[in-house]
């Protein structure tokens, strides 16, 4: 009878758990469903070599399969899409001012950027998710202008069509970050040193990548690493986000297998954004967090470069607190530091905060002396004006000073994207100084009635650009010189 009992109650529980799955998997048709419709950069893509292949190319190669992958998008484009989609406001139209082949240079492209005498070093920069080389350019081209040889490479499933991010892995773009540390090292020469920059995911990249130097010399191990909004710990739903895409199993529910379908407007980076990207960049992080430990526990991280991180206070994107509990906890004292960028505590709109965004810098900042800066730029209400905050490493006293900086009416933050743009971006800034890629994104200000933009350009409320970039170059300038 007691044996019965027990398998009764398993069965109950089975049946309970199927219930709940078939549920959840049932509201993730519908809310799939009610997206937009599939197209052609949704379900075709260009087959990009994967991660055993990539560590046979040279940064030729890399060119040569970039090539190729063009061609063939712009073969199937050409007549794959259908009259609904041939429009002005369609990246892969190549009638669209917003196609990337108009350009003067197609910034979804690997690039390389050289001084013009020889390299006194070489930095790498690792875009972010959905994101293209374009999203480092300004940072790339300081570099370049102090005598840096800079290598921006296209990550695999980026810059082509959203499509490739369906079936991209973590493993294919840390071969990819290997690839272009090789380039950087041929560039610099031997000794000379070799900076890594990431931006977002890419940020999570080049940590990965940093610790894999830690224990393997063949690997060169940067002199410095400079992180932006790096994606080192993400929300709880990442964990579960393959879930979302199970239905997308049987084709019917194709769509399940996109958390968002966005009219592709923006010409550097994917609007749609599919599961599988979630997932990839989930796992790299839980891969992050075990090297750390890893690396902890054997005393390795001694040999950690220095690391300099900017951060936005708010940011909806990555779990910003990881950056300290994850990563800054475990760093030796070896000259590391981290900016955050607070709200705006003098705007009109502070009355509209969230009481969380308010309150989000005192619950990141750890108590007591750590081993690493931590540098603070804010304001107070009434004050316009940037006040730099910083304790030192190994101390607890806090000095200050103000800076010639102010917020710009109408930014009651920055945000997690906006952080490597200057003001002047030409596609994302609120002054661009050219048209350079047949529109202006940053500088809108949309007033009207809701449901009249296209899906999606709601992003434009996003803070873009970040009117402190000339304290991100100051700070950049002291790593550089």
């Amino acid at each position: 009878m007691r044996a019965a009992g027990v398998g009764n109650w398993i069965w109950r529980s089975v049946a309970i758990g199927a219930t709940l799955t078939a549920l959840v998997l049932g509201l993730r048709i519908l809310q799939s469903e009610r997206q937009p419709d599939l197209g052609p950069w949704h379900t075709w893509a260009p087959r990009e070599p994967d991660a055993e292949a990539i560590g046979q190319l040279d940064w030729r190669g890399w060119l040569a399969v970039e090539d190729g992958l063009n061609r063939e998008i712009d073969a199937e484009m050409r007549t794959e899409l259908n009259a609904r989609q041939r429009v002005p406001a369609n990246r892969f139209y190549e009638g669209s001012p917003l196609y990337p082949g108009h350009f003067r240079q197609n910034w979804n492209r690997s690039y390389e950027l050289l001084p013009p005498s020889a390299a006194r070093g070489a930095v790498v920069l690792l875009h972010g998710l959905s994101d293209s080389p374009y999203s480092l350019r300004h940072v790339a081209e300081l570099y370049r202008d102090h005598g840096f040889a800079a290598v921006g490479i296209r990550l695999p499933g980026h810059g082509t069509v959203p499509a490739g991010l369906t079936t991209a892995r973590w493993q294919d773009w840390r071969a990819a970050t290997r690839l272009a540390m090789r380039e950087a090292r041929r560039l610099a020469g031997p000794g000379r040193p070799i900076h890594l920059v990431g931006y977002s995911n890419g940020g999570a990249l080049a940590m990965q990548y940093t610790l894999d130097a830690l224990g393997d010399s063949q690997l060169d191990l940067p002199t410095r690493v400079v992180l932006f909004s790096p994606m080192i710990g993400l929300t709880r739903f990442a964990r579960y986000a393959g879930v979302a895409g199970w239905p997308a199993l049987l084709p019917r529910f194709a769509k399940s297998a996109w958390l968002d379908i966005v009219p592709e407007f923006n010409p550097f980076k994917y609007n749609s954004f599919p599961v599988n990207a979630a997932r990839q960049s989930y796992e790299l992080t839980q891969e992050i967090d075990r090297q750390l430990g890893a690396a902890a526990a054997n005393a390795s991280l001694t040999k950690l470069p220095p690391i300099l991180v900017f951060q936005s206070v708010v940011d909806s994107t990555v779990a910003g607190e990881a950056v300290f509990t994850t990563l800054l906890s475990r760093v030796p004292a070896n000259g590391s530091e981290i900016v955050l960028f607070d709200v705006n505590r003098a705007t009109p709109l502070e009355l509209l905060m969230s009481r969380d965004a308010l309150l989000r810098l005192d619950q990141m900042l750890p108590r007591g002396a750590q081993a690493y800066r931590i540098t603070v730029l804010g304001n107070s209400p009434g004050q316009d004006r940037l006040t730099e905050t910083v304790r030192e490493a190994g101390t607890e006293t806090v000095h200050a000073q103000p800076l010639p900086l102010e917020y710009p009416r109408g930014f009651f933050s920055l945000s997690h994207v906006a952080l490597p743009f200057p003001p002047t971006d030409s596609l994302y800034g609120i002054e661009p100084e050219s048209l350079e890629f047949g529109v202006h994104l940053g500088n809108q200000q949309p007033r009207g009635e809701r449901g009249t933009l296209l899906n999606g350009a709601d992003t434009l409320v996003r803070a873009s650009c970040n009117p402190f970039f000339p304290y991100i170059v100051t700070r950049l300038e002291e790593g550089i010189h």
